[in-house]
């Protein structure tokens, strides 16, 4: 046996924080990570001609968010609130938008007077029918979909009536410096506290017994008395066939059917930083000022800046089932680019001009998370605790996934998750 008692699959947040904790109580660990950097979808991106780091993955702090934001403490890590006006781009006019969801307040009302859980799609058939409430079902139905990634037909109206009551993007804010700082934290924490970190080390197949665990991949062949899984849903999701997924020796008992109980949604996201903020110049043909979110019914539904930092870098977001189905990258910087030039009535080829960097992220299709967060489904808390539960005091499940709150899909969500699988491991 290798001369580590615990092996931690996957480097993300929820790895790396309970290898930390772990090791400081005296566990000897060796975290497993597939990539060839830590953070998993905390993905910071500091080459590609950007002229600072950008956040390809996870970009802001949602909710109240206690543990993240004592672990930025920690390192002395500020953060800043976004900022700028909502603007809602529709049928040729650029207008502001008060609210994500225009009538949230009524919506939250007609959520809390349920009793029980219903998938998002029936309540929407069933409490907010009729042409008067066709707008509203659109908003719903887009935030739904586009924010927290949800096939409607699965989605928990409970658990979202929750999470929306906490506030939406526009209440979160930034990590000064982005995540990377955190990222930077935690990997100089482990250090010290005695981790392995082995990247580029992917784990195709996890032999287990009671008190033996034996990881194997191309990188070589672990072992330890017992192993932490802290990859994403969708690679425990993923056929045993399919490149990046994981499977167990044997067959662990209720895994598959819990795991596909849970909902993986997915985004592509698109990184644009211009030469200058073109939208915010007062002569412009459409101006934008003081740009924060911004609404489309185009092909990349949802913008957004850096706002209050003034940097010329637009984020597009495409999320949930459209996402499942986008385009080659490319093609989505073209139509990308084609939906901001017919916004801010600008030439495509103006915009192609100005255009200093971009980077394309499809996280669906990146073989080690297999979609960007989770998102909750009717039934989904019996899942969780299936997978919560620890088999044979020889393997156990962490990560964002395993989260039960109203903080889902959230480096929050992660950082829970953590803290309750060490508790049970020191």
């Amino acid at each position: 046996m290798s001369d580590s008692s615990l092996l931690i699959i996957g480097a993300g947040v929820a790895g790396l924080l309970a290898a930390r904790d772990l090791a400081r109580a005296g566990r000897r660990v060796t975290v497993l990570e597939a990539r060839d950097r830590v953070g998993g979808r905390i993905c910071p991106i500091s080459d590609g001609g950007f002229s600072a780091p950008v956040e390809g993955g996870a970009e802001f702090i949602h909710g109240e968010a206690p543990l993240t934001r004592a672990l930025l403490r920690e390192g002395g890590i500020a953060w800043h609130d976004t900022a700028g006006r909502n603007y809602q781009a529709q049928n040729g006019q650029l207008r502001e938008a008060e609210e994500f969801i225009a009538e949230m307040p009524r919506l939250i009302q007609a959520l809390q007077a349920l009793e029980h859980d219903l998938p998002l799609a029936d309540f929407l058939d069933r409490y907010l029918a009729g042409a008067g409430n066709a707008e509203l079902r659109r908003q719903v139905t887009q935030f739904a979909e586009g924010f927290d990634l949800a096939d409607l037909r699965r989605a928990s109206t409970f658990a979202l009536r929750d999470e929306w009551a906490e506030g939406g993007a526009e209440d979160s804010p930034r990590p000064a410096g982005g995540y990377a700082r955190l990222l930077e934290l935690l990997t100089r924490q482990c250090a010290a506290a005695g981790v392995t970190v082995r990247c580029q080390a992917p784990v195709h197949t996890v032999h287990w017994r009671d008190g033996h665990v034996r990881c194997e991949g191309p990188g070589g062949t672990f072992e330890a008395r017992q192993a932490l899984i802290t990859v994403p849903l969708g690679v425990l999701q993923a056929p045993p066939e399919a490149p990046g997924a994981l499977r167990f020796e044997p067959e662990l008992p209720g895994l598959r059917a819990a795991v596909a109980a849970l909902g993986m949604g997915s985004v592509v996201k698109i990184l644009l930083e211009f030469d200058a903020a073109f939208w915010e110049k007062a002569d412009a043909p459409r101006p934008a000022p003081e740009l924060g979110f911004l609404f489309v019914e185009a092909a990349i539904p949802t913008w957004w800046s850096q706002q209050p930092d003034p940097r010329p870098l637009l984020t597009g977001w495409l999320g949930g089932p459209a996402a499942e189905a986008a385009t080659p990258p490319d093609t989505l910087l073209t139509q990308a680019l084609e939906s901001l030039a017919a916004i801010f009535c600008t030439p495509v080829a103006e915009l192609h001009r100005r255009l200093r960097a971009h980077r394309v992220l499809d996280w669906g299709a990146d073989p080690w998370a297999r979609g960007a967060y989770t998102y909750p489904t009717v039934g989904g808390a019996a899942a969780r605790q299936v997978l919560a539960t620890p088999v044979a005091d020889t393997l156990f499940f962490a990560g964002e996934a395993l989260y039960e709150g109203p903080a889902g899909g959230t480096v929050e969500a992660a950082l829970s998750s953590a803290g309750s699988v060490v508790r049970q491991l020191v």
